[in-house]
């Protein structure tokens, strides 16, 4: 698996949105802890450096379950934009957290109720970096 890449724009933007989230208590603890270490062990680079296949805020990524070869496409929003129906999907849950900074094909553990299953990355079907979209 290869190292979190992340773009310094979504950097300041996640650890500003864990910072307030966590004044108004609408993150637990944990979760805000587990999210700013990835942060913290990821490369950081510039906007117009990120490869194409890397999964970075805004993204619309098709993902599959190698336990249960489900199948899922979303995109990864900000709390403030997050909406199931559309299929958007909040950085604060914990399959957006587990993909930010992960590239195509890379496999991720990840705790289901059930126990540990595996999220392989399948597609980066949009990236705002790659398309020129900068101001997301």
């Amino acid at each position: 698996m290869s190292q979190v890449i992340i773009t310094k724009q979504d950097f300041n933007k996640i650890h500003r949105s864990i910072t307030d989230a966590k004044a108004k208590n609408s993150i637990k603890k944990d979760e805000a802890e587990k999210l700013l270490a990835e942060l913290k062990a990821a490369k950081i680079v510039e906007q117009d450096q990120i490869e194409s296949d890397v999964v970075t805020m805004n993204s619309i990524v098709k993902i599959h379950f190698q336990n249960n070869k489900t199948s899922m496409e979303f995109q990864l929003v900000y709390p403030a934009e997050a909406d199931l129906k559309q299929k958007k999907i909040s950085i604060f849950s914990s399959v957006a957290a587990a993909l930010i900074g992960y590239r195509v094909g890379d496999e991720i553990d990840w705790l289901i109720p059930s126990g540990m299953t595996k999220i392989v990355i399948d597609e980066v079907v949009y990236q705002p970096e790659a398309a020129g979209d900068f101001d997301l």
